[in-house]
């Protein structure tokens, strides 16, 4: 009988990985039904996205589930943990919840969990949210753009993340603190201005403060300054538990760039200007930013097209390329394979089976190939609407096959149908 169902060879850093019933078998040579030759590929855990907006069920015409999980597939991401809005209703309540598996169990071609809610007056769903196996609750200190998704006053969120601690949640946060005496005008340059780092900072330093206070874990979304990575930094080394996430869009993208690209490049926070961006990077290459996820949030490109910049929704369609773009970012393999698999897996309680190449985990990796010239095209997204800020970007990094617990999803950008997503819960 064969040691393995396969066995791939060759690949850096691990010349033999064997792989039986889905797990990692052993990191050894060994006899196999199946071998995949990786001589020359770089292999990495799959990357496990903790920030997408998949919109499924009600939005899916903006994305769905099978789209975006196809898109993660293409670009090595094995895992994706599924936000609360834009779908409606939002993943809000238990009914929301079993909605949302249902469609998920159906339609990924990737693993995924999926994101809970904390808005005004849903405080008494979430221990029942908790019991089904939430990867942790999502508020919003600014308004979201979906009115059936407000956003946490102060009293809100610190009620919920009192709740949130007694429960074992945690809690994520868009960090920004509304102004609307700051909107002035309708173009780029009036939008960007609408939105300073100092509203970030605000709302990062008073869910800090809740944290402290609560005891309830914190995890900070989409953080676009290295003030924002700084005060955090803080905070962890004075014992507060929190950790932050950044996203490609701010590592490689500045302002001269959303002036160039137009709304494809519009969110919030907003991208910031090249100084601010290199800061952000050397925080990252520090080791001082947990998470890296792509906050893929997607919508009709009729959407994307006003005359006043403050109306055209707000969302970067980026996941199917955030491996590739970190690595041409010039980020070290170390710091990429911690903020997109080993830090996630660890923060989010799923270690247990995902994160890192090691026996008895799932079989979960990515075949890149270093050192290849290529330019990102519209043609070769797999998104519902193909457009995003990085067409046209040359990347350095192609992802050659996606592998799930043992089973090909894609292979050099073509999904196989092999493979079918399931629900990760917390351990």
């Amino acid at each position: 009988m064969p040691d393995f169902d396969l066995l791939i060879r060759g690949a850096h850093p691990h010349p033999f990985i064997g792989i039986a019933d889905g797990e990692i078998a052993a990191l050894a040579e060994g006899s196999a039904r199946e071998e995949i030759d990786a001589t020359g590929l770089l292999v990495l855990p799959g990357v496990i996205d903790a920030h997408v907006h998949f919109n499924d069920p009600g939005r899916s015409d903006w994305e769905g589930l099978a789209t975006g999980s196809r898109a993660c597939a293409a670009g090595g991401t094995t895992t994706f943990f599924d936000m609360p809005l834009n779908s409606t209703p939002p993943l809000i309540d238990a009914a929301a919840f079993d909605a949302k598996r249902a469609i998920a169990e159906r339609d990924s071609v990737v693993d995924f969990a999926l994101w809970g809610g904390l808005v005004p007056g849903n405080l008494d769903q979430l221990e029942a949210l908790r019991d089904r196996g939430i990867i942790g609750l999502k508020a919003f200190m600014s308004q979201s753009g979906i009115d059936d998704f407000p956003k946490a006053d102060p009293g809100t969120l610190r009620a919920g993340m009192q709740r949130a601690a007694e429960l074992d949640l945690l809690v994520a946060v868009h960090a920004e603190i509304d102004h609307p005496e700051l909107r002035h005008g309708t173009s780029i340059d009036d939008y960007l201005a609408s939105r300073p780092i100092a509203m970030e900072l605000e709302a990062i330093q008073l869910a800090l403060d809740f944290s402290d206070e609560t005891g309830c874990a914190l995890h900070i979304v989409h953080v676009s300054s290295a003030a924002g990575v700084e005060l955090i930094a803080k905070a962890r080394t004075a014992g507060v538990d929190v950790t932050c996430e950044t996203c490609p869009h701010y590592l490689v993208l500045n302002e001269e760039d959303v002036e160039r690209i137009g709304a494809v490049a519009k969110c919030a926070p907003p991208i910031r200007d090249e100084r601010e961006r290199r800061r952000l990077c050397e925080r990252v290459a520090e080791g001082h930013v947990q998470t890296i996820g792509s906050d893929h949030s997607p919508s009709p490109m009729a959407m994307k097209t006003d005359a006043d910049f403050f109306k055209v929704w707000g969302g970067i369609s980026g996941a199917q390329h955030l491996l590739p773009l970190l690595f041409t970012a010039g980020f070290s393999e170390e710091r990429i394979r911690e903020t997109t698999s080993e830090n996630v897996a660890d923060r989010f309680l799923i270690a247990s089976r995902k994160g890192r190449i090691d026996v008895g985990l799932d079989a979960d990796l990515v075949l890149v190939e270093r050192d290849v010239d290529h330019e990102i095209t519209a043609g070769e997204l797999l998104y519902r609407h193909r457009h995003s800020p990085y067409v046209g970007r040359r990347i350095d990094v192609r992802v050659r096959r996606t592998i799930l617990r043992g089973q090909t999803a894609c292979v050099d950008g073509k999904v196989t149908g092999m493979t079918r997503g399931q629900l990760l819960t917390p351990s």
